[in-house]
């Protein structure tokens, strides 16, 4: 079978660039050895908030008196969370067989590894190997979680997030290694339904990657729900000869051994690029990740590379934009690079967070004179109403042009108000057109507003 495209990978890069090639009347096809949607569907993005989502009711149900409501105890039926989120991660794995088979896009089950010539090779479950050609070829192979020397996963005692998924029994204690979005979602998932975690940062404050204010605001909310947070720790080394673990870190202090059951590393991820092909092939790689121009040709006439395996932040709807604007650049279609510096991140704790641009920090490092405005949920009516008062929203604007450089916010369902700014960035829309445009009344949404108001000295709500 000839086919104009293939696709090695069936994440949210791949399957999303599969299917727009064969929207665009390419013959495809996507090779995938595992569940069709990737990391991100069956074992990362979307089983991961089926989790939280039971975290979120189980909270609820213990807090319902504040709401007015008699309830009988809740208790956290931890397998039927893990049941639950697998089965939603199956019925969506299932919602891609269907659309690549909407859209005629083949599915080669097997392992993909490239060859010279433009063929890909499949090497199916019983060990055949069968060859493809095809005209233009896409690299998807996206990520695994990352080991350090010293933080060697077993999958019993020393976990990844896969594991972390699927335990078959609730750990009474556990230390989860890196704050980032991984270990943060699942620090406050085991957290709330009753496990003891100490979360543990090496860098000064968690979630690095946000601004300082949200990272401080959810410090603190952490521990308020009894959880230890250990910022500008690093840990040495792992004794599992035990029933448990012992977890020796080293702080400011000196060092320190922590008990725990499980230990959760969530140190960043690896990228797959082993044995695919690459060398044979020649495609140049740098620092673990395939090099490509603005349009994820590499140097290699014919190949392509997207998603967590090239530069860019490794998130999914970076990877099913870079997806798409590869398969409509190969079809010819005039077509912008993605801005990078336009990409909302989100982190599905609660509170959740959620920014896209610069943070305080470094706009001033940039040399920016700045405009900041912060809002907080306490003066807001709907947050309020909804007993969700924990969480700002702040802004930063460019004093001199009014550019809207960043957005940072922390509390309830912020992540489904992020896009507005990211919005309002491409269109390069000022502060003083997000004040005139009218928020609906009463919404979270208005602290976007309310925020860029204070930024520009009329705010009436605080």
């Amino acid at each position: 079978m000839n086919y104009d495209i293939i696709v090695i990978g069936s994440g949210p890069g791949g399957y999303v660039a599969a299917i727009r090639a064969a929207q665009l009347g390419f013959r495809v096809a996507v090779v995938e050895r595992a569940e069709l949607g990737g990391i991100c569907l069956n074992w990362g993005c979307i089983p991961t908030k089926a989790l939280l989502k039971s975290a979120s009711v189980f909270q609820y149900l213990k807090h319902a008196a504040d709401y007015g409501i008699i309830a009988g105890e809740a208790k956290a039926d931890f397998p039927a969370m893990v049941k639950r989120s697998r089965d939603v991660a199956d019925q969506m794995s299932k919602g891609i067989q269907f659309l690549l088979k909407k859209n005629k896009v083949d599915h080669l089950q097997g392992f993909g590894k490239v060859k010279p010539g433009k063929i890909v090779e499949v090497t199916d479950n019983a060990g055949v190997k069968t060859e493809y050609p095809a005209s233009h070829i896409i690299l998807a192979t996206g990520s695994r979680s990352r080991e350090l020397p010293n933080l060697k996963q077993d999958g019993k005692k020393i976990i990844g997030y896969r594991e972390a998924m699927t335990l078959p029994v609730q750990p009474k204690s556990m230390v989860v290694v890196g704050s980032g979005a991984i270990g943060s979602e699942f620090a406050y998932f085991y957290q709330s339904i009753g496990t003891n975690v100490t979360l543990i940062e090496v860098l000064p404050n968690i979630v690095p990657i946000e601004d300082e204010d949200v990272s401080k605001a959810l410090e603190r909310s952490f521990k308020k729900a009894g959880m230890k947070v250990l910022s500008g720790v690093s840990v040495e080394s792992v004794d599992t000869s035990g029933d448990g673990c012992k977890v020796t870190v080293k702080t400011k202090k000196g060092e320190e051994i922590i008990a725990c059951d499980i230990v959760l590393s969530a140190v960043g991820i690896a990228t797959n690029l082993e044995g695919i092909g690459l060398e044979e092939v020649g495609i140049a790689t740098e620092r673990g990740k395939v090099i490509t121009d603005d349009y994820y040709k590499t140097n290699v006439d014919g190949y392509y590379a997207i998603g967590d395996i090239v530069r860019g932040p490794a998130l999914a709807h970076v990877a099913s934009h870079e997806g798409i604007i590869c398969v409509e650049k190969i079809a010819g279609k005039h077509i912008e690079p993605l801005d990078y510096g336009n990409i909302p991140g989100c982190t599905y704790t609660h509170p959740e967070i959620a920014s896209v641009g610069m943070t305080e920090n470094a706009a001033r490092e940039a040399g920016y004179e700045i405009l900041v405005g912060k809002f907080p949920f306490t003066a807001s009516g709907k947050a309020t109403a909804a007993g969700a008062r924990d969480g700002f929203v702040k802004v930063i604007f460019d004093a001199k042009y009014g550019e809207w450089l960043g957005a940072h916010m922390i509390g309830e369902n912020v992540t489904e108000m992020i896009a507005e700014v990211v919005v309002a960035r491409k269109l390069e829309t000022t502060g003083k057109e997000i004040m005139e445009a009218v928020h609906p009344h009463p919404t979270m949404s208005e602290a976007i507003m309310e925020a860029v108001a204070v930024a520009y000295g009329e705010c009436v709500h605080l």
